[in-house]
């Protein structure tokens, strides 16, 4: 088979293919055509002349840890993404501390981990970081309660265009986790700010809410006390007999019926001669 034609089907698996090919996997794509079967060397240059093809190009041809695979240029990657509608996955500054102490320190335990940064490690990263398929269980550690023992995996390596451990920055070199990763954002951190300034918010408006309450509240009872306090006072000066009941008024019409009894049984009878 021509080296020619040997590079053009090559290019073609790799742009279907939906993970990364290692050689043993490209060397299967051959494995009918006994007579014109490609040796590892034919293969290996063939993915070294697409590299050369793809140099300064929107694609390349990129060697990870699974195998070679192609992919978008880094620099491409903004506009790219804007053909879906759903945007990568964002992960906090603690869940990135994590992961970078167990790249460079594997195997690492969890109360490794908390040792060196200080703080314990929620239960929330470890979770996130398995089903992320970037961190494993290596084994335990042969330590009293047998803690489990965290590396890194080689989708770890996938996703970050890493061949192998080697790979990785130097830690001098990482001046600032937000530069790890352009895909990795500290969104979740942001949330929490403005999540705090919210609750404070709400502290605030409940704050006043019980002002405005207690203001209303001793409002009420000040009208209350003066209601009772003007009762109190009308009942003081209303009239009342020594027997505590109030005195009933003179019917006039009773007094005028006395008063012409008597002029009647005043009058004397004439006397007839």
């Amino acid at each position: 088979m021509e080296q020619a034609q040997l590079k053009n089907i090559i290019e073609a698996v790799l742009l279907t293919a939906d993970q990364p090919m290692e050689m043993r996997k490209l060397e299967a794509v051959f494995e009918a055509d006994e007579e014109e079967r490609p040796s590892r060397d034919n293969i290996l240059q063939a993915l070294q002349d697409l590299q050369s093809d793809y140099e300064g190009r929107g694609i390349e041809l990129k060697e990870v840890a699974s195998g070679y695979r192609m992919q978008v240029v880094p620099d491409n990657a903004p506009w790219v993404s804007r053909m879906w509608e759903e945007k990568p996955p964002r992960y906090s500054r603690a869940l990135l501390e994590t992961l970078v102490l167990i790249a460079y320190r594997q195997p690492i335990t969890r109360g490794e981990i908390e040792e060196i940064r200080g703080v314990s490690v929620s239960s929330h990263i470890v979770k996130t970081l398995t089903e992320r398929e970037w961190v494993r269980v290596l084994g335990h550690k042969d330590v009293p309660g047998r803690p489990s023992m965290y590396g890194t995996t080689r989708d770890f390596l996938d996703y970050f265009n890493l061949k192998s451990l080697d790979d990785l920055p130097s830690l001098a070199d990482i001046t600032d986790l937000d530069k790890l990763h352009p895909e990795l954002a500290l969104e979740q951190e942001v949330a929490a700010d403005e999540g705090a300034d919210g609750d404070s918010l709400t502290n605030s408006s409940e704050t006043s809410e019980t002002s405005e309450t207690s203001e209303t509240s001793e409002t009420s009872e000040t009208s209350e006390t003066s209601e009772t306090s003007e009762t109190s006072e009308t009942s003081e000066t209303s009239p009342e007999n020594e027997d505590n009941e109030p005195e009933s008024p003179v019917n006039e019409q009773e007094i005028d019926e006395v008063s012409v009894s008597d002029e009647d049984e005043s009058e004397e009878e004439p006397v007839i001669n």
